[in-house]
């Protein structure tokens, strides 16, 4: 019977384990940390995830989307708190299209118990790998309760095991001519979970994402199914007026909300007692190449890992899922063939989600709240709105297509370089107050289809 292992019992691994096991493989999973489902993991434990259409298809390749809407609370837009406490929202794409939240530890055990339910695969927990026989597909591991040492061969192996990959660093980073690069951004993270009312109902409105942009920081909250948000503080690590190293003790934390973002504040007014709850994390892009060697291959973010800020580093890696799927039926499950042409076809969008990632880091934090940015996105929608099949603004390419993101990337940069350009000639809010800028729209909409690749 053909074999395959995957290291890494995560969202990617997870989900291509049933991949596999639909194409006749008996599938292992090697993972290093004890089995989550096990462990009383309250919502707010890690940042939630935003799933988009290159998710949802990836898991409706393989017939379990059921599952996973069971855990998804859609997000029509997004809607920002300024310092007065006013809000303004943004919806993300055209009527009734929307991004998942889910939980990070909701939506792996989910996965786990897809990956066992439809993959029929074996997951072996504490099990460190320690290295791996590029060429020979054998995995050696190391049991983290007994020490015990083992060994595990396959007829092809996948890393799935994360930004800091062990697969990638105790066997591919030894390749000679091997690019790795590891950019830690100045930002780092800390979470905050907001408990729902004490009725059971969400604090702010559910179906959205919320955002507090503060210049060189922001707060955003996803919600969970009980009622709760995770929050996440994006913020310099130091160098800053508010920097992580500034705020320690319980006044200084205090002080900071009340100053900054007083309006949450008030929601959780006990923000000093919860604020070491969760720890101040790094944030890093990872970039490396080649993703495959041997019987060996790269996915999700062992291959390329991203700053959170576009909400597609798990979509791009179940879009890794689709897209090797779709590779091993067009080359008949010959591996070399398809490694070759996956690593070829996926490093420009791995590379193209994480330009994306960076860019809205700073539309999140920067622009969101900005008049002219609001109102740039207002009349990109009207656009969509007139020419649904000849316009996409950036955001819906990346997050209700499957244009690749590389390509999303360009397209979005192009665009936005047109908008502005736009703007400085043409007077856009005086357009929509007279009812006059459908008008525009028709005589410039060649110039702006022109945009698209």
């Amino acid at each position: 019977m053909k074999s395959a292992t995957i290291i890494g019992a995560g969202l990617v691994g997870s989900l291509w384990a049933v991949y596999l096991s639909k194409a006749g493989y008996k599938v292992t999973i090697i993972e290093r940390r004890s089995d989550l489902r096990d462990a009383n993991i309250s919502a707010g434990k890690s940042i939630n995830l935003a799933l988009s259409v290159r998710g949802w298809k990836a898991f409706k390749n393989v017939g379990v989307e059921k599952e996973i809407e069971e855990i998804a609370i859609p997000m029509h837009g997004r809607t920002m708190h300024d310092k007065e406490g006013n809000l303004t929202y943004q919806p993300y794409g055209q009527e009734g299209q929307a991004i998942y939240s889910v939980s990070r530890a909701g939506i792996n055990c989910r996965m786990m118990d897809i990956a066992e339910k439809y993959g029929n695969a074996e997951i072996l927990f504490h099990e460190k790998c320690l290295d791996v026989d590029l060429e020979s597909g054998i995995v050696y591991l190391e049991n983290t309760k007994t020490n015990a040492r083992s060994s595990i061969q396959s007829d092809v192996v996948f890393a799935a095991d994360g930004a800091f990959s062990a697969v990638r660093y105790n066997a591919m980073q030894k390749l000679d001519r091997f690019d790795y690069l590891q950019d830690y951004i100045d930002d780092g993270y800390r979470e905050i979970l907001l408990p729902a009312n004490p009725d059971g109902s969400y604090k702010l409105e559910k179906n959205t994402l919320h955002i507090w942009p503060r210049g060189r920081f922001m707060l955003i909250a996803l919600p969970n199914e009980d009622g709760s948000f995770t929050c996440t503080l994006f913020m310099p690590h130091e160098n800053h007026e508010y920097a992580f190293d500034k705020i320690n003790m319980a006044e200084e934390v205090e002080h900071f909300f009340k100053t900054v973002f007083p309006d949450f504040f008030e929601l959780i007014p006990n923000i000093a007692e919860v604020w070491e709850d969760h720890p101040l994390s790094s944030l890093a892009i990872i970039r490396c190449y080649p993703w495959t060697a041997g019987k060996v291959a790269l996915m999700g973010d062992a291959a390329h890992a991203t700053v959170p800020f576009y909400g597609q580093g798990m979509n791009s890696g179940f879009e890794d899922c689709s897209v090797m799927w779709e590779l091993m039926q067009k080359h008949k499950e010959d591996w070399p063939e398809v490694f070759k042409e996956y690593q070829e076809v996926r490093k420009p969008d791995g590379d193209g989600v994480q330009d994306l990632s960076l860019h809205n880091y700073y539309v999140m934090r920067d622009y969101v709240a900005d008049p002219d940015f609001l109102l740039q996105k207002k009349f990109e929608r009207r656009i969509e709105q007139l020419y649904p099949d000849r316009y996409l603004p950036l955001y819906s390419q990346v997050s209700f297509s499957h244009i690749p993101y590389s390509i999303a990337y360009a397209n979005g940069m192009k665009q936005d370089e047109y908008m502005k350009e736009l703007m400085g000639k043409h007077d856009l809010e005086q357009l929509f107050n007279e009812d006059k800028i459908d008008e525009l729209i028709h005589l410039i909409i060649d110039e702006v289809t022109a945009l698209h690749e």
